[in-house]
């Protein structure tokens, strides 16, 4: 076994990339690196325990060279007696339409293809030939374009089901040991196209470092990136605990406490011992908070992307200094917005249905529906824009009321006039709850009760001939309370609109 082979081994095992019993795909493009990974998995299977499968993906970018790799790759597998899957697909028109660079469109996509093959049960792991000169240019690629610790980790030696065997070894060692065993490989033209930035690290920048600077730049570059890595597995942990700790979900929305975003940890007291440290460990709850401010922005967008330094300062500065109910608008239509206390989190649409299912935006939805009051039984009231529905019922309260009023109050349905309309807030609604000696604007009962602002537009109230009488989650009108003199009383329930029963549920109370 020669060296490099070896070392590779050692790799895979120290990593536990593979497992004995394992089908390992190798992602073969024709290239040196990846021609070099194959026959070094070849060489090292009985010792691994695995079986392999060659897999290809055709980009389609340079015609006849793209199908004569193919075929290379395709005549490369045959004579090892190895089962090759190949993969054709229009990068170019993906770009196209997706407004995507070529070299992120063909990533995109071939990653999108490795996983399938992955979630299919096709093969357990899939093998790609990134070196140790990739990740310095990768690093250096991240530094010119302007990064933080994240980009500095560079490229991990495995994510999900993909592994990278070859990251600690030298793009010549690997071109080295193809000839030793002659074994020859293709070249890809559009690595030299020296128009993409990559191109130029890895042709004028690496060579000029090295030669200038340090012939150990690659080597250092790496180490920096396994450092990083390191450092942001600690990260990870400790932003995961704070997120399952100290985030809460309700439906599609991620909420947290303004104290506990900006110092998720308080290790030191308020007062004593530590006090003239408190600059410093500003600084370093300032590091977690911008990390979970990334963290619940991933958790409600699903992914990072398009998220940047100036809108997690945005963030911050919302929490820190803005008043309940300001709000800012990050990429991927997800909105951060302060409520109170909190910081919520969650994802727009763009677009809702209204009662008639058409489609408006959700500042202009309305909704207002007739109530005809039913002799008997119960009547239901669907309000799609909500997912809930409201239920009324009709009750003797001669009978109702010694069992009922200790719990909750009712409308006195005898003194309900038409037109009886179940309806959205709207600016200027007031009236006079019960127990209180003045009309009271609803705004400024939202306020008291911390509702967010973005759900009071749509909030429910119940109007009889022009005036309020109830609204959810509030005491009903003074005037239209059940009381000694009922005779029938209204009871208002809700429930979401799948989960209706033949019953009253959570009864609104007053």
């Amino acid at each position: 076994m020669t060296p490099l082979e070896q070392r590779v081994l050692a790799n895979i095992r120290h990593r536990k990339m593979l497992s004995p019993g394992d089908k390992a795909g190798v992602a073969v493009s024709g290239g040196a690196d990846s021609v070099s990974l194959l026959r070094l998995l070849e060489c090292l299977r009985s010792q691994l325990g695995i079986t392999l499968i060659v897999i290809h993906f055709n980009h389609r970018l340079r015609g006849r060279e793209s199908d004569a790799d193919a075929k290379f790759v395709s005549e490369l597998a045959r004579g090892m007696r190895l089962e090759c899957v190949i993969e054709r697909a229009d990068v170019q028109a993906a770009a196209s339409k997706n407004k995507w660079n070529l070299e992120d469109a063909g990533r995109r996509m071939r990653y999108a293809y490795f996983e399938r093959l992955a979630v299919e049960g096709r093969v357990d792991r899939i093998a790609v030939a990134h070196t140790e000169d990739d990740q310095a240019e990768t690093v250096l690629a991240h530094l010119l374009r302007g990064t933080g610790p994240t980009g500095l980790a560079g490229i991990h030696p495995q994510t999900g089901s993909v592994i990278r065997p070859l990251l600690g070894e030298r793009r010549e060692a690997l071109r080295q040991y193809l000839r030793q065993i002659g074994q020859t490989w293709r070249d890809d033209s559009t690595n030299r196209d020296q128009r993409r930035v990559r191109a130029r690290v890895r042709e004028r920048l690496l060579p000029m470092l090295e030669r200038d600077f340090t012939g150990q730049v690659t080597k250092r570059l790496a180490a920096l990136a396994e450092l990083a890595r390191e450092e942001q597995d600690f990260w990870k942990v400790l932003v995961e605990d704070c997120l399952e700790t100290l985030a809460h979900r309700d439906g599609g929305k991620l909420s947290i406490g303004i104290g506990d975003l900006l110092a998720p940890i308080n290790t030191l007291p308020r007062n004593g011992p530590g006090r003239a440290t408190n600059n410093a460990t500003a600084q370093w709850q300032r590091a977690l908070t911008e990390r979970l401010v990334r963290r619940l922005y991933e958790n409600v967008h699903g992914t990072r992307s398009g998220l940047g330094l100036q809108h997690v300062r945005q963030v911050i500065r919302l929490a820190g200094e803005s008043a309940s109910g300001s709000r800012v608008e990050l990429p991927g239509g997800v909105e951060v917005e302060r409520n109170f206390g909190e910081m919520i989190f969650l994802r727009v649409a763009d677009k809702v249905k209204d009662a008639h299912g058409v489609k408006s935006s959700l500042a202009s939805v309305g909704y207002e529906y007739p109530i005809d009051l039913p002799i008997d039984g119960i009547k239901t009231v669907s309000i799609p824009v909500l997912k809930r529905c409201f239920s009324l019922k009709m009750i003797d309260w001669s009978f109702a009321e010694r069992d009922t009023k200790g719990d909750w109050t009712a409308l006195d349905a005898g003194l309900l006039r038409s037109p009886l309309l179940l309806r959205n807030w709207q600016s200027g609604d007031k009236y006079r709850p019960l127990g209180r000696r003045h009309r009271a604007k609803l705004k400024e009962m939202f306020r008291i009760r911390k509702i967010p602002s973005r759900e009071r537009r749509l909030w429910p109230v119940l109007e009889s001939a022009g005036q309020v009488v109830w609204a959810r989650g509030m005491p009903v009108a003074h005037e239209f309370c059940a009381g000694e003199e009922t005779r029938v009383g209204l009871l208002i329930g809700e429930a979401a609109s799948d989960s209706l029963g033949a019953s009253l549920q959570h009864l609104t109370k007053g």
